[in-house]
């Protein structure tokens, strides 16, 4: 047998056909390179510039234009801008800033600079310093990108007293520049509609994240004011846009966190904020940082960061320098008080919670990716780490009563880390302290537990919808990561080492197994909300089953509910309403629609994806929310309840064969198509 797969046995053709090259599929030669040119890799491959060709991804469109804008105005050259947003995705945005360039390029004798810099991939005036100091655009690609995603652009540019105007369709010129009347302005108007075709079908620009986005700019830059307007036909529903504002911050970050705040109580009064230069050395040029924190006392925290005026949502080396620098600098004062306690402190004891801005303005900073969600500037680190050392240290020494509360805080939070270690169980805050709650919970205000609540959500997508639609007095919510623990097959061990867990039973705050002390639950109710799908269901089914098998008297006691968010929303004009699953849709269309109108469905993706007045209205308003109650089989149903126990080690137990038994004995009787 070996012989039949030895080379000495084949025939010398059969040898001399191997060394030949195998065809695969056809031949492949040089007419198969395809060359993109112009901006037609733009639309072949969108998501390479602009993140995807979801609706996220078009309204970074808006953002590269308006950051043209603010370019020119943080470089001093521009002190307005307006941004209105019409109908049929119309977005038009216009500076009184310097106005590009018209007269003929260098290069390209025969076009001017605006028509290279709209058809050019990597064309501007951002590659050195000598048009701006800082910019947010660094690769020359923003403007042209979305000339190449638009049906249709219009530029119009006001400089010398004159009017010149320019159009563009998908990348392509289809009007030269022509010179119009004289104008007694200056500046850049751009004016667009972004080609649907390359985006998600039901993408649209919402009033609302358009003019957050407005707004954060506002906040950035105190010396430019915005003016926002929006057709109000676009303003649908709850809505609360409003149609037209000035914006203008003259404090910047420190007015957005007073606007965020809203009269929130806060753990120290005064705000840490402040700006200043950052200092020039050999290796790098300098640049501002900006920066605001706060501590309120419900911990519902955030960090938002910036550099040249674009949002870094996943962070960088500047979030890494702050964070560094008021770390050292709190155990700094510590020492300097002779404060014990303060050497188990991490950075997450005294920034869990905390409301954190930071802009930086640096030159040619470094992002990772096009759409420049982080920054990776190595020297921005040590640059915002020595500003905001000196300046923290200035304002603890300043104010010792706040620094004192501040730091009383970070000790306290960290003795109630380590105490999680030793699995001892978490006491509800008293009326004049507060202790660090267990993982990302963030909890209500109440402290008697009657009428409180709990919302167990999967992930923090889901989580920060949750916080934003409940009552801060009554409702908790908890955000788990994925799927937890199978505590029906696994170890004691891993129930102790798996820190989901460990979280949610100090959350609850009554113990486990025999441990269990209802006087100590912290929550009347504890609700399982996750997604409307077959992962939701699965991961609902795994926190029964922790429920049933650690803290049974839980259930039996009436305190275990799940939450039914819908799958769809209907909406006929002023008609809506949400539909549970396929069939409950199905019948509402029969019956609760006019069948001569038009009906707009939308299916939720997750709760994540939920705007949280939605999520609030259907729910987690106690007064139009629907809950099931979780229940056990009484206690004289002995019988009952054996088969209980029965079930969830046959569904859930370390067997799987006896799944597999479930299942045969059982498919029988599945009628429903299954989403599997």
């Amino acid at each position: 047998m070996a012989d039949l797969f030895s080379s000495k046995s084949r025939p010398a053709k059969e040898k001399e056909k191997e060394k030949e090259p195998r065809a695969s599929g056809g031949g492949y030669t040089a007419k198969d390179i395809e060359v993109l040119e112009g901006l037609e890799p733009v639309r072949r491959r969108p998501g390479m510039y602009i993140g995807g060709t979801d609706e996220k991804a078009m309204h970074h469109l808006i953002a590269e234009v308006l950051d043209n804008a603010m370019d020119e105005a943080v470089a001093g050259f521009a002190s307005t801008i307006e941004v209105h947003l019409g109908e049929d995705n119309e977005v038009t945005i216009r500076d009184n800033g310097r106005g590009i360039p018209i007269d003929p390029h260098p290069k390209f004798p025969k076009k001017s600079a605006l028509e290279v810099i709209m058809t050019t991939l990597h064309s501007g005036g951002k590659f050195s310093d000598k048009v701006y100091q800082t910019s947010g655009g660094l690769h020359g690609v923003g403007a042209s990108v979305v000339n190449a995603l638009s049906t249709k652009l219009t530029i119009e540019v006001a400089r010398d007293k004159t009017l010149y105007t320019q159009t563009f369709s998908r990348g392509h010129v289809t009007s030269k520049l022509t010179k119009g009347g004289s104008v007694n302005r200056r500046g850049t108007t751009v004016r667009f509609t972004p080609d649907l075709t390359i985006f998600d079908k039901g993408s649209e620009f919402r009033p609302a994240n358009v003019y957050r986005m407005v707004r954060s700019k506002a906040y950035l830059f105190e010396g430019v004011r915005v003016r926002w307007s929006v057709e109000k036909s676009l303003l649908k529903g709850d809505d609360k846009t409003p149609a037209e504002e000035e914006l203008h911050f003259e404090n910047g970050l420190a007015d957005y966190l007073r606007h965020v705040l809203n009269g929130r109580k806060r753990l120290v009064e005064p705000f840490f904020s402040g700006k200043a230069e950052l200092e020039a050395s050999t290796n790098d040029s300098g640049g501002r940082v900006e920066w605001a924190v706060c501590w309120p006392d419900d911990e519902d925290g955030f960090l938002n960061s910036y550099c040249n005026t674009i949002p870094t949502a996943e962070g960088g080396t500047h979030e890494q320098g702050m964070k560094s620098a008021m770390l050292r600098a709190l155990k700094g004062y510590a020492e300097l008080t002779n404060t014990k306690g303060a050497g188990i402190v991490t950075g997450e004891d005294l920034w869990g919670g905390a409301c954190m801005m930071l802009s930086v303005f640096i030159k040619e900073p470094q992002f990772q990716g096009q759409t420049k969600e982080k920054l990776v500037s190595v020297s921005a680190s040590r640059l915002v780490d020595t500003v905001i050392k000196d300046h923290f240290d200035h304002w603890l020494s300043g104010d010792p009563n706040s620094a004192n509360a501040l730091l009383e805080t970070a000790i306290a939070r960290a003795n109630d880390r380590v105490r999680k270690k030793q699995d001892q169980d978490l006491s509800r805050k008293s009326a004049t302290k507060k202790l660090r709650l267990p993982g990302k919970l963030t909890d209500c205000t109440r402290s008697n537990p009657i009428g409180t609540e709990l919302f167990i959500v999967e992930g923090d997508s889901a989580g920060g919808s949750a916080k934003q639609a409940r009552s801060r007095e009554t409702q908790a919510v908890l955000p788990l990561r994925g799927k937890i623990l199978n505590v029906a097959s696994a170890s004691d061990d891993k129930l102790r080492a798996n820190q989901e867990l460990q979280d949610l039973i100090e959350a609850l705050g009554c113990g486990i197994r025999d441990r269990y002390d209802e006087s100590k639950l912290r929550y009347e109710k504890i609700i399982i909300m996750t997604d409307a799908d077959v992962d939701g269901a699965h991961i609902a089914s795994l926190l029964m089953t922790f429920f049933y098998r650690e803290t049974p008297q839980l259930i039996e006691n009436g305190h275990l509910y799940l939450a039914l968010p819908p799958l769809y929303r209907l909406t006929q004009k002023a008609n809506i309403a949400y539909a549970m699953n396929d069939a409950h849709k199905e019948q509402l269309m029969k019956s609760h629609f006019d069948a001569r109108g038009k009906v707009e469905v939308s299916r939720f993706k997750g709760l994540g994806e939920m705007p949280p007045s939605f999520l609030k209205e259907t729910t987690m308003d106690p007064a139009r929310r629907t809950l099931l109650k979780v229940m056990i089989a009484d206690d004289s149903e002995k019988s009952s309840q054996r088969a209980t126990a029965k079930l969830v080690e046959q569904l859930m137990g370390r067997k799987p064969e006896e799944r597999f038994k479930f299942i045969q004995e059982n498919a029988q009787f599945a009628t429903a198509a299954l989403d599997i």
